[in-house]
Formats: C-alpha cells, structure tokens, sequence
C-alpha cells in the first residue's frame, strides 16, 4: 500500500503546488515510484507545472464515473520514468459539493493505486474538503511564507485540522457523535471539555488522537530580512492545540523558480544548482528521512504488537494445558 503525504496551506499563492511538484520528482529521482494528486478541488494547475496542457482524462473522469479506477487516468511525465500524475478538476457545482460518498471513494482509491509514495496537492484553505484529504494521509506537510498573514492563516489550517481529526475520532461512537456534531468548535481545547463531560473516556481518547498528528512545515520564499519565528509558532501549536511541529526545510526566494514555472518544468530539474533547488533537495532528504522513521517506528510497534500476543496465546495454552485431567492406566 502506498504511503500518502499530503502538502496543504492556509492561504493561496504561497507555492504549494510548485512545492508537491518539486518534492514528487525528487523522491521520483530517489528510486521511488510515486504519484503525484491533484485535489486542489476548483484550482487545480499542477498538470500545466509539467507542460500537460491539455490532459486527455481528468479527475473529472474519476469522479463522474466515466472511468471506475483512479489509476486510469494517471498521466505519465517525461520528466521522470518513476513519476506520474492525476491530474485535477475545474470548479463546477458537482465537485465544489462532492457528496461524502464519492470522497470516501476518491480517498479509497488513492490508497489502493500501486506506488510507493502518492503526494497529494491539497486546495488551499480550510473548507471540509480540504480538512479531509489533508487528514487521510500518513505524512502532513503544510507551506507557508515569511509574511504574517500566510503564518496567521497557517495556524488557523492545523488548528482546524486537529479539530477535525478528534471529531472524526468520535464517529464511531454514537453518544459522542451526537454530542459533537452540532457544535461549532473553535478551540481543541474546547472540543476536549465537551468529549470529557459527555463520556468519562472521551478526553482520554481526544488527547491519544491528537498525540498522533504530527504536521511538518515547510517555509517557502524565505529572505535574509523576513524569516519566521518557528520556535514561537511551535510553542503555540503545542499550547494550543497539542500537535507538535516539524520543520522540513526553508525554500529561499529564488528567481529560478518562476523561470521554471514558465518553462513548464520543476526548477530541480531546469535548474538543478539554483539555490532554490538545493534546498529543495535538502526537504526531500528530510521528508524521506521521517517517512523512513515512521515505517521504522510502525514496524517496531507492529512486532510489539505481535510478540505480544504470542505471548498471550502461549500463556492461555499453557494454562489450558495444565488444567487438562490426567488420565492414568492402571495394569490388570
């Protein structure tokens, strides 16, 4: 199954599909195969990134029906025998109120295509569309910029995220369900009061959810006079909401890049020596380095796991065993 990792924003234009271009082809020319998503749902671009102007098949097919695998309309890219693309939709009404069906669909699909990575470019903002396919993944990546409003926005994405990730730990549960479908949060602190008074384990299993989201930021356009306090912007995250911060690298302002977007390429791979390009390297080695430790962890865990019940199951055999009667044959 392939491992998904989703790039998202608070705000448009901050360059987050030049981005999940750039990250794509990178762990592409690592040896991987992967899939790059277009779900910017209403504003999707990336195929114009690779010079695919006009794709013969869209997410449009997938999502009306006209083809049943999302495989289908994977567009493969000469920029790389490894990479391949989905690419998105326009805005009409259809996909703009995409039924919760056809998003479990979608979602289901992208697991099930054969890759090793799928990177999935999120539309900005935090619509509930955006908020869900943001959460499906195994790996969150969120871009900013230095400017104030792109990090105030960006604080109110993975704020709402968290949100909807403990709501979505309740679905299951019908009595918390219905305490908390109604409301409309606007803390996660308050999201744990209510899942507290409503169920004596609700807080309990609020707070296991959110020790799990675990979003990494990538700080795009970065100057030598406009950096951001990142120290700071973790220390709210984790007061605020409890989800702690990664930062996976920072892109420096760089003309290269919007020469490469003309030029219909990923600037890695227009101008691989540009600085813009070179640190683009360097967040692909560390988006690979935590995914790496992240397989690692899980595999660790999974033998935990497995011991574990070994361990159970030879004991219960054990005590089966010596509770058995002993028959004993007596000579005539």
């Amino acid at each position: 199954m392939a491992t998904i990792v989703s790039i998202a924003s608070g705000k448009g234009g901050v360059g987050k599909s030049v981005l999940a271009a750039n990250l794509a082809l990178l762990l592409a020319k690592r040896g991987k195969r992967v899939v790059l998503a277009d779900l910017d749902i209403g504003g999707a671009d990336m195929h114009i990134l690779f010079g695919l102007l006009n794709p013969p098949l869209t997410l449009t097919d997938f999502l009306n029906r006209r083809v049943e695998r999302l495989a289908d309309i994977a567009q493969a890219l000469p920029v790389h025998p490894g990479l391949t693309l989905i690419p998105g939709t326009g805005d009409t009404l259809a996909t703009a109120n995409m039924p919760h069906a056809t998003k479990k669909r979608l979602i289901r699909h992208l697991r099930e295509l054969e890759a090793d990575v799928v990177v999935v470019d999120i539309g900005a903002g935090t619509s509930y569309h955006a908020l869900d396919f943001f959460l499906m993944a195994d790996h969150h990546v969120t871009v900013a910029t230095p400017d104030p409003t792109s990090v105030l926005d960006l604080y109110r994405f993975i704020k709402l995220a968290a949100i909807r990730r403990v709501l979505s730990s309740f679905l299951s549960r019908d009595a918390m369900a219905d305490a908390l479908s109604d409301r409309d949060f606007s803390s996660v602190e308050e999201v744990l009061e209510v899942a507290g008074h409503t169920n004596e384990a609700g807080r309990a299993v609020a707070e296991a959810t959110l020790r799990t989201f675990h979003p990494a930021l990538v700080l795009n356009r970065v100057t030598g006079r406009s950096r951001v306090n990142t120290s700071v912007l973790k220390k709210l995250l984790t007061q605020y909401i409890g989800a702690s911060l990664t930062v996976l690298g920072e892109i420096p302002d760089d003309p290269a890049i919007g020469r490469a977007v003309r030029g219909y390429l990923p600037v890695v791979d227009s101008e691989p020596a540009s600085p813009a390009a070179v640190a683009l390297n360097t967040t692909a080695d560390a988006l690979a380095m935590h995914m790496e430790e992240s397989r690692r962890a899980q595999e660790d865990l999974d033998q935990a796991a497995l011991a574990a019940s070994l361990l159970v199951s030879s004991y219960d055999y054990g005590v089966h065993a010596i509770a058995q009667p002993v028959s004993v044959e007596c000579g005539g």
